[in-house]
């Protein structure tokens, strides 16, 4: 067989494998998230909260796919846990995480989104953020929305887990070419760890600092949540502030 001919085949195959792939599904589609947000039995109280968490644009830039295994580190309620195993759909997981330092502000959020099995795609973890039960190379996205400023907090002197440690743990339960999204509080520039504790915030400086000396690198980020109003020094449970403070919004790549 000639040189051209085998070229030939070689571009048939190619072109009969990339035909069997599109018809099987294997081909990542993007998370119907509006469908999640919409689904009938998701709690009335969520769906009030949209207006200013915007799941919909934070989980589009963040790229979420069906099929996906997410690891959700601390949360707390749930708000995301809902919309995230919805979204990936029922061959994607999500491991709802939660350090046990912090269960008494979840109240009885957890128990209400796994009640009776409502949400079949979703395990519970409760552990310390540089002990994160998931295995090696395994998940396709870690989303931390809101806590990574806990790293400063201790409350009533409870450690939550090592800051390097955690993201340590993030880099190896990620599979390669992974995302880690990080959303917080900003706090003022020049602060550091101890604003988790004092405002619950954090400066973006300091998480990307952690995330890239774990190995992690910087994919994109967004001004979608910021708020130039904020003056970044308030408690973000001050009434001034609640539920408008300026947050940062970055995606990090293995």
């Amino acid at each position: 067989m000639n040189l051209s001919k085998k070229r030939l085949l070689n571009f048939v195959s190619a072109c009969s494998l990339a035909a069997l792939t599109l018809a099987s599904g294997a081909v990542a589609a993007a998370a119907d998230v509006a469908a999640a947000l919409a689904h009938p039995d998701r709690p009335t109280a969520d769906a009030a909260a949209d207006a200013t968490r915007k799941p919909a644009q934070v989980l589009a830039f963040a790229g979420l796919e069906t099929g996906m295994d997410v690891f959700e580190m601390e949360a707390a309620g749930g708000y995301y846990t809902e919309i995230l195993s919805r979204s990936v759909g029922p061959n994607g997981s999500v491991v709802l995480q939660e350090a046990p330092g912090l269960m008494s502000f979840v109240g009885d959020g957890i128990d209400l989104r796994t009640a009776n099995n409502r949400l079949a795609n979703v395990r519970v973890s409760l552990s310390n953020f540089d002990a994160l039960e998931a295995e090696d190379n395994s998940i396709d996205m870690v989303t931390w929305i809101q806590g990574p400023h806990e790293l400063g907090f201790a409350p009533e002197g409870i450690n939550l887990g090592d800051p390097a440690g955690a993201f340590r743990e993030i880099v190896r339960v990620l599979k390669p070419g992974g995302v880690l999204l990080a959303v917080d509080h900003i706090a003022e520039s020049g602060t550091g760890l101890e604003a988790g504790s004092s405002t619950h915030r954090v400066a973006e400086s300091v998480i990307t600092q952690m995330a890239t000396q774990a190995g992690l690198s910087v994919l994109r980020s967004s001004d979608l949540l910021k708020n130039p109003t904020d003056p970044l020094t308030a408690h973000v449970y001050d009434a001034s502030i609640r539920g408008k403070t300026s947050q940062f919004m970055v995606l990090y790549r293995k």
